[in-house]
């Protein structure tokens, strides 16, 4: 069973106006509220309706009673989003049909030391024509995120992949990555490795450890690799090549150039 859970990061229009500031430890979201339906993205996190998420870009996230899907194939022509991507980013976007190209989905809560999870289902890989489309688009999970340009990235790639990156002042820097799909990744003839229509999950593990650097363990849980959870990775980042990140973050995901669901989201604050 699932449990609701709302997180408060400030104030909102939809619940009381005394809610505290400070966020719960911890959530579980199974995406299935009915009462919001559809998240819409939004430019500031301070301007969001849902109390637990920002969408911070990818147009619309729909919530029903089986999980939370990205837009499925192509928005209208005269949608808002359709519009407005149409202007702002044509190229990775499909001249505005495909705001899920872009989807970010960021926790309007804040966490230091987490474990975080989801599950998700590929339905399809958009072939934009977008230089952006290439094997470092994938699944992936956000640590300690505190803007677009300083956070954890950790997840796995079209190209069969698993990787932990960090995100430092707006330059990317690969901590370690590991081969879990084969073959032979090609922008054109193999675009994507993981597998389409099938369910797997993704646990992660982030910590400041006694010497002060930053413990990460990768997870999946895929009935092709085993059953339940199999460890993929971990490593330590002792910050030697540009810095750590040490601060509570926004945790959250995201997903490039595809069609996906998602469901059995979990966060929850690591106690020392």
């Amino acid at each position: 069973m699932h449990f609701k859970s709302y997180i408060f990061f400030w104030f909102t229009i939809l619940f009381c106006t005394s809610c505290s500031t400070e966020p719960k430890n911890s959530f579980t979201n199974s995406f299935d509220k009915t009462d919001h339906p559809k998240l819409i993205e939004r430019n500031h996190a301070n301007k969001y309706i849902d109390s637990s998420w920002w969408l911070n870009s990818g147009g619309y996230l729909y919530q029903t009673k089986n999980g939370a899907s990205t837009v499925q194939g192509k928005l209208s022509n005269n949608d808002r989003f359709r519009l407005l991507y149409a202007k702002s980013n044509p190229l990775d976007t499909d001249n505005g049909y495909r705001p899920q190209n872009l989807l970010r989905l960021v926790t309007n809560s804040k966490f230091k030391n987490f474990t975080q999870q989801v599950f998700f289902n590929i339905k399809k890989i958009n072939l934009s024509d977008s230089p952006n489309r290439n094997q470092s688009n994938g699944v992936l999970l956000f640590h300690r995120y505190q803007n677009g340009d300083n956070l954890y990235y950790i997840g796995i790639r079209v190209d069969g992949y698993a990787v932990v990156k960090k995100k430092l002042h707006g330059k990317y820097y690969t901590l370690k990555s590991t081969s879990v799909y084969s073959g032979n990744y090609n922008r054109d003839t193999l675009p994507n490795l993981l597998p389409i229509n099938h369910r797997i999950g993704i646990k992660t593990k982030v910590s400041t450890n006694a010497k002060g650097y930053v413990d990460i363990i990768m997870y999946l849980n895929d009935s092709q690799l085993g059953p339940g959870w199999t460890q993929i990775l971990q490593i330590e980042d002792t910050g030697a090549d540009a810095g750590l990140i040490l601060k509570k973050g926004h945790a959250g995901i995201r997903s490039d150039f595809m069609d996906v669901f998602f469901d059995d989201y979990q966060v929850s604050e690591i106690q020392n």
